[in-house]
């Protein structure tokens, strides 16, 4: 069973029991819901495989590419159904996707990687310039490899291109798919401060779809825990901390006694969180 929705005065993005098919046939999400408050970070977390990513391809409308199609449901961006746009229309509105991988373009340098993130803007070079240099208030290490090719930074200097990108595109939301993966945990504690400062500073919401659950319940909001296509639990990050379930499932902090009946347990909880 769920917990209550978060007390919101407005949603900035709202999911509304949507289901996914891939191919004609195969049913990916299966009446998934969810809501990011404006100005908020929302985790959607889950294993590899749980409807993370074709959630957030869902919202982007970047579905078609992978022959996968929303068959249910509705979602909304700032009022308005947006499941018919094409994802450069999305951009225009202000929503942006990180896709996981960090996908930035090797054989440019990071700062023609940034300028990319501004293709649909029409306000100017001063103020494409401006926002370059708040990208590099926050993201130092990108200022000092601005001249370097892609291809050949760090993986986290690739992920700081890739969300400075999006920025560039001033968006009012970023879909940021993954952003720990394959990254040292130093690191990946780096670019979750520096999504929280962007939050705090310019209101832009975040959801982020991630696998790891004890770094991104430390600065989410709130959170939707994703099984095999279907939201089984949610509520405000503090308490999906303190859930017996996500500590044994997710967090691993389960006690002994817990993880010695994880088998049957699990079995039980499933059962109870899909009723």
């Amino acid at each position: 069973m769920q917990d209550s929705e978060p007390v919101i005065s407005e949603n900035i993005l709202s999911v509304n029991n949507i289901e996914v098919i891939y191919d004609h046939v195969i049913l990916v999400l299966k009446g998934v819901s969810l809501h990011v408050p404006k100005g908020g970070i929302v985790a959607l977390l889950g294993a590899n495989g749980a409807g993370k990513s074709t959630t957030l391809k869902a919202i982007s409308n970047l579905l078609q590419a992978e022959r996968g199609v929303v068959t249910k449901g509705n979602i909304e961006f700032m009022g308005n159904q947006v499941q018919s746009l094409s994802p450069n229309e999305l951009v225009k509105r202000g929503c942006i996707q990180v896709m996981e991988g960090r996908h930035c373009f090797g054989h440019l340098s990071i700062e023609e990687n940034l300028l990319t993130g501004a293709f649909t803007r029409k306000d100017g070079a001063a103020a494409i310039r401006r926002d370059m240099e708040m990208v590099y208030n926050y993201f130092p290490r990108l200022k000092v490899r601005r001249s370097s090719q892609a291809g050949y930074t760090s993986g986290g200097e690739q992920q700081m291109c890739a969300i400075g990108r999006a920025l560039m595109s001033r968006p009012s939301m970023i879909l940021l798919d993954e952003p720990s993966m394959g990254l040292a945990p130093q690191l990946v504690e780096e670019i979750f401060d520096i999504v929280k400062q962007l939050n705090e500073d310019t209101g832009v919401s975040f959801l982020l779809a991630e696998q790891n659950t004890n770094i991104a319940l430390r600065y989410a909001t709130y959170g939707y825990i994703l099984e095999s296509g279907r939201v089984v639990l949610d509520g405000s990050g503090e308490a999906l901390r303190e859930n017996a379930d996500v500590k044994e499932f997710y967090l691993g902090t389960g006690g002994e006694e817990r993880r010695s009946f994880r088998n049957v347990k699990h079995y039980k909880r499933r059962k109870r969180w899909l009723a």
